[in-house]
């Protein structure tokens, strides 16, 4: 019964009072805040980032970050949000620390150059490119499924997701091409608008 009781006073601690106690050094505070928060960042990441040890390394990186900068936190916003800012600024910046190497165009003959150039734009996206393009994709997603009508997501799906013309799609829905179209059209101003 002793180790609930415990369990329960550590929970009724407040952020603010262990962040207090971390930068006055108590030495427990912070593994406190490390239990509290762990399972959010480590969610979080992993989301981000697809191998286990990138993901492993990278939730420590954001600890070790929240303690060097835990004296920049103002309480304007709630301390777990400051945390996942930190964790959303550490993935991005792990990704940007991720280089492309280059190669100089003297080393290849100028007959080689053209076909370099279509080699690469046709490699894979850089690791920033696809947490960019993960994270627009969620956004854009939850934006649909909260501001768009049922017919506006599926004309969203049909046209810009499968492909369809805007006459297949008039003909599956039984619609005119100009309803399609300025449905279509409206759909498209609430996802840009956000």
């Amino acid at each position: 019964m002793a180790v609930a009781a415990d369990f329960g006073a550590e929970a009724a601690i407040l952020d603010e009072e262990l962040i207090e106690r971390i930068l006055a050094n108590d030495p427990g505070a912070f593994d406190l805040l490390y239990d509290r928060y762990f399972p959010r960042v480590c969610g979080y990441v992993r989301k981000r980032i697809g191998n286990r040890a990138d993901v492993d390394e990278t939730v420590q990186e954001v600890f070790v970050n929240v303690f060097t900068s835990l004296e920049s936190f103002r309480s304007e916003a709630p301390f777990g949000a400051w945390v996942l800012g930190v964790a959303r600024r550490t993935v991005a910046g792990r990704f940007k620390k991720q280089r492309v190497t280059t190669v100089s165009f003297d080393d290849y003959p100028a007959e080689e150059i053209g076909r370099e150039r279509t080699v690469r734009r046709m490699s894979c996206p850089t690791p920033l490119e696809e947490y960019e393009c993960r994270e627009r994709a969620m956004r854009l997603e939850n934006l649909a499924q909260t501001k768009l009508t049922p017919e506006q997501c599926a004309l969203v799906e049909m046209h810009h997701l499968k492909d369809y013309s805007i006459r297949q799609i008039a003909d599956v829905l039984a619609r005119s091409e100009d309803a399609v179209k300025s449905n279509l059209y409206r759909a498209r101003k609430v996802l840009q608008a956000s």
